[in-house]
């Protein structure tokens, strides 16, 4: 169920107990509810990766217009890494706002790399960027070999919040 647009009521209007509901408790419920789970899809600027016997889940929260949203990338012994900067599918299309959103990643494998998540204007889906090595600290690309070259076990996580587009 999703939130639903308030009522307008009319002067000498009986109120119910099923408009009660309606109005009141199925919108508290629909905010309390659970996250819902997608599948995000990974793909590469140049050769897309392969996930093999990798996982990959996302999860959303959306009351009204604003999502929240997690995705986790595991990766297996199979998984290939494709080449380019990589991306995740959004679970709904950002809104044509002004300006981009700004979520959080980490890429976990042999270090912790904080990064940060970039959702554009109307996009349907977002890159993480993370220090390109533990030299430097400008952002690039997630990718095969940024922030690290990734293996099997390693994980990318990302989190967020925007508005969408519906």
């Amino acid at each position: 169920m999703a939130i639903a647009v308030p009522r307008t009521w009319v002067v000498g209007e009986v109120v119910t107990a099923a408009y009660l509901n309606a109005e009141i408790r199925d919108q508290w419920l629909d905010m309390l509810a659970a996250w819902v789970t997608y599948t995000p899809v990974w793909t590469a600027a140049t050769t897309n990766p392969v996930l093999g016997n990798g996982t990959i889940v996302g999860r959303y929260k959306k009351v009204g217009r604003k999502v929240d949203f997690q995705i986790d990338l595991t990766m297996g012994s199979t998984t290939t890494y494709g080449t380019g900067a990589w991306s995740v599918t959004l679970p709904f299309t950002a809104a044509g706002s002004s300006g981009s959103r700004i979520g959080t990643a980490q890429a976990l494998g042999a270090s912790r790399f904080a990064g940060q998540v970039v959702i554009s204007s109307g996009a349907n889906g977002t890159s993480a960027f993370f220090p390109a090595s533990s030299s430097v600290s400008n952002l690039s690309s997630a990718a095969s070999a940024v922030p690290f070259a990734w293996a099997s076990g390693n994980e990318l996580r990302i989190t967020g919040t925007y508005e969408s587009a519906t």
